[in-house]
């Protein structure tokens, strides 16, 4: 029989000082007795009898010792970071990135598998389960490269190039992963890996981490349009990502093109073709650059044509923005993906100049500031919460 915990009874109140002093260990990293006592209030008593507490149940451990002066050093307790796990995933057309989170947000490596493009799956994946197999293999590849125990991960966060329907767990505006299902994929995920799953849009999970670690941090409401093969966009509104009522918000490449757009490209009908990334090579040949589209898109950084290149693409992502200017009016545009983050600031000011010049919004436009792995950025800043829920729940 259980016995319902009262609030104000003893063990409510041994409840929330083990949460309290869990929660000051996760904020501030390896603490000594004294100082969690100085942080969080509690006696001396009161305090030792937590840590006593959270060492029996595997939550916390002794990590070292600090000199206390003139008397015995004081021990150091930390959070147990490989007690609860989780795995940050993202996949693209040819490749998936995985790397282990932790609830302290220790830095992991990262590990790339190739997608074999004609069967549409990982190299290494078996055919009978394209989908749980090429998420355990990600999960395996990650726990490997950290060192970390494959069993102690308990939810993967998954970002793809497409949306996920938070009402019927289905899959749309998608062109990869073709022999995923596309019905009850998260529900398939979960029974399969017997794990927890999160599926985002890739670029919603950028602009997670614009707002915790980049340029939208500091802003009320931001746009991330992201320029890559396809084209995107995340709206960041008071620090929550609008997802709409079937995760499709964002779309914005199957936007039909305004009557104005004609002037710039008459063949165009919709921003996918204005400004997409098969359209931003095209244009990068045009002016004189050679190679794969990847070779191009990796050389516009620094290439001789940059300029005339993002001078040629600016006008159509002003285009592009101008709906969500009307619709939504964020306080910045920030520019992602490989050709934005090529771009820079001299592509920003190229679109913040169109902007002004064509219309009465005058919004800040930037790049992005989280250039290295922002998907999984933002897939790791989802997980270090959730990660952290789990470790709570043990608490009892």
């Amino acid at each position: 029989m259980s016995t319902k915990t009262i609030p104000g009874t003893p063990s409510w109140l041994r409840g929330q000082n083990e949460r309290t002093a869990l929660t000051l260990l996760l904020e501030h990293g390896v603490l000594t007795r004294n100082r969690l006592g100085e942080l969080s209030g509690l006696s001396k008593p009161t305090v030792g009898q937590i840590v006593s507490r959270l060492e029996s149940v595997g939550l916390v451990e002794v990590v070292g010792e600090v000199s206390a002066g003139r008397g015995p050093n004081a021990t150091s307790y930390g959070v147990r970071a490989d007690r609860v796990l989780g795995v940050a995933i993202d996949i693209d057309k040819t490749t998936i990135r995985s790397t282990v989170v932790d609830a302290v947000g220790t830095e992991r490596p990262v590990v790339e598998t190739a997608i074999d493009a004609d069967a549409g799956k990982t190299t290494s994946s078996a055919a009978a389960d394209p989908a749980a197999t090429d998420i355990r293999d990600a999960i395996g590849a990650a726990c490997a490269a950290a060192r970390a125990n494959m069993e102690a991960v308990r939810v993967v966060s998954i970002g793809v190039q497409g949306s996920i329907d938070p009402r019927s767990d289905e899959l749309s505006f998608i062109d990869t992963l073709p022999e995923w299902p596309r019905h009850g994929i998260r529900t398939h995920l979960e029974s399969a890996l017997g794990r927890q799953v999160h599926i985002d849009n890739d670029v919603n999970l950028a602009a997670i981490a614009e707002r915790s670690e980049g340029v939208g941090a500091g802003s009320s409401s931001f746009a991330l349009l992201w320029m890559g093969e396809g084209l995107g966009l995340a709206t960041d509104l008071d620090g929550k990502v609008h997802r709409g009522a079937a995760g499709g918000a964002g779309e914005i490449g199957y936007l039909s093109v305004p009557q104005s757009a004609a002037a710039i490209d008459p063949e165009a009908t919709d921003l996918q073709q204005l400004v997409g990334g098969e359209k931003v090579i095209e244009i990068a040949r045009a002016n004189g650059m050679t190679g794969s589209a990847r070779d191009i898109v990796g050389a516009l950084a620094d290439h001789p044509a940059r300029e005339s290149v993002f001078a040629a693409i600016a006008p159509r992502v002003a285009l592009g923005v101008i709906p969500v200017l009307a619709i939504l009016d964020p306080e910045l545009i920030v520019l992602g993906g490989p050709i934005g983050t090529a771009g820079g600031e001299f592509l920003a000011d190229l679109v913040r100049t169109e902007i002004a010049r064509t219309t009465p919004w005058h919004p800040g436009v930037t790049r992005s500031s989280v250039l290295e792995f922002p998907v999984l950025r933002g897939a790791r800043e989802v997980l270090v919460h959730q990660v952290r829920q789990r470790l709570f729940s043990e608490l009892g």
